[in-house]
């Protein structure tokens, strides 16, 4: 006989063991979803589409999809029509634009309105307010607004730098102001940039400086120059190097090989193979003597003599001896160096604070470096301690808290602190204004910091 209460109790045990199975699996595929998916549970799944991506700049990212660039703003939306064939990244509310069909060049803003039309052959960037802009082998300059303020008459135009532009016309340069009136008369064979008040004229392939009324302020003389950059400029006769100041006096003789820019108020020099440091007062700091030196950096400078390297101070007084096989510079109170092909970090008492034992290392950035031992990359503090495990084979700078990282042909994210946005992706790039370009499958998309995709 049939016992009914039996069967409605086995019924209902199997019953709720059914449906345990069930609330099991859907867990399961919720957190499969959640962790290999990228989607949030009951939303629609976010789609990589694109073939390429770049970084957001100023709000806004380029995208391609069937051969054809367009922009996104940050809620996946296609602000800007993919149907250009090249465009360039936003800057001050403009972007690059160029069109195949026509060959030609134009500028859009943030609306997608052409503000240049598509029309020349050649846009150089805004300087001063203006660009210099090419048509049919001829220069002028358009505001921003897209008028041409100096008319395509010229063979060829550079940057506004102080209120002034170089232009040429048949092999001969001049100089324009922002009227377009020519203060600077075409006469010279070559000119440079106005820095400082001052730019260099060439007649005869021979030069000399001029200040913007045009006056000869220092006579042609020189085989080559440099602009001016703290007061001084370099230039050069029968292959010696010196410095001048807007006299034209020569504060560090031309007698030298090699001249470096001052960098607070120090330059580096060589001569018949050695090396030293002068200040700007063109006096000898640290006397040509060593094989190789670097800039002063935290007090200190690196120094290289018979194969090894030190540091001394800018009394020329070796604080660290040469016993090394090579050394960096000083960054966040640590520099690294290498014996037997081995990178460590010492302090400035020469006290070797992380043990000299790896591959290759980078400088300090904010309290990290990263480092590279058997093949494998992590990321180590001032202390020496492993932050970041070793075992990436490629490790990116850092960039908005995140730097890129990969392991065989897989590709993610770690914060500081080692937490990883999982590598699963093809590819990747930088993060720039909270998001990063990602490829899957051939893809390209974007994710935020919690690896979390943009809706398209």
């Amino acid at each position: 006989m049939h016992n009914k209460y039996g069967w409605h109790f086995l019924q209902k045990r199997t019953k709720n063991k059914c449906n345990k199975m069930k609330s099991v699996k859907s867990l399961l595929i919720i957190i499969c979803a959640l962790l290999f998916c990228d989607v949030t549970y009951g939303q629609k799944k976010a789609e990589f589409k694109y073939e390429e991506a770049q970084p957001f700049c100023e709000g806004l990212a380029s995208v391609r999809l069937n051969d054809k660039w367009g922009f996104i703003d940050k809620t996946g939306k296609e602000v800007i029509p993919l149907k250009y064939d090249i465009v360039g990244e936003f800057k001050e509310g403009l972007a690059l634009v160029w069109l195949r069909s026509n060959n030609k060049w134009g500028l859009i803003d943030k609306t997608g309105r052409e503000v240049i039309p598509i029309k020349y052959d050649r846009i150089d960037r805004f300087n001063e307010g203006l660009a210099s802009v090419e048509l049919n082998g001829k220069w002028g300059f358009i505001d921003k607004a897209g008028k041409e303020i100096i008319p395509l008459k010229y063979d060829n135009a550079g940057d506004f730098s102080e209120g002034l532009a170089k232009i040429e016309l048949n092999d001969k340069y001049g100089f324009i102001d922002k009227t377009g009136k020519v203060v600077i008369s075409l006469k010279y064979e070559n000119v440079g940039d106005f820095k400082e008040g001052f730019a260099y004229y060439m007649i005869n392939y021979i030069y000399g400086f001029i200040d913007k009324t045009g006056k000869e302020i220092i006579p042609l003389k020189y085989d080559y120059v440099n602009e001016f950059y703290e007061g001084l400029a370099e230039v050069s006769i029968d292959e010696k190097i010196g410095k001048i100041d807007k006299t034209g006096k020569e504060v560090i003789p031309l007698k030298y090989d090699y001249i470096g820019e001052f960098d607070e108020g120090f330059a580096i020099v060589e001569l018949n193979g050695k090396w030293g440091i002068f200040d700007k007062t063109g006096k000898e700091i640290i006397s040509l003597k060593y094989d190789n030196i670097g800039f002063f950096s935290e007090g200190l400078a690196y120094i290289e003599l018979n194969g090894k390297w030190g540091f001394i101070d800018k009394a020329d007084k070796v604080l660290i001896p040469l016993k090394y096989d090579y050394a960096g510079d000083f960054i966040e109170g640590l520099a690294y160096v290498t014996l037997n092909d081995k990178y460590g970090f010492i302090d400035k008492t020469d006290k070797v604070v992380i043990p000299i034992k790896y591959d290759d290392v980078g400088y300090f950035n904010e309290g990290l470096a990263d480092v590279t031992l058997n093949e494998k990359k992590g990321f180590i503090d001032k202390t020496g301690k492993e932050i970041i495990s070793l075992k990436y084979d490629y490790i990116g700078q850092f960039s908005e808290g995140l730097a890129y990282v990969r392991i065989d042909d897989k590709w993610g994210f770690i914060d500081k602190t080692g937490k990883e946005i999982p590598l699963r992706y093809d590819n990747v790039k930088e993060f720039s204004e909270g998001l990063a370009p990602v490829r899957l499958n051939g893809k390209w998309g974007f994710i935020d910091k919690t690896g979390k995709r943009l809706q398209f």
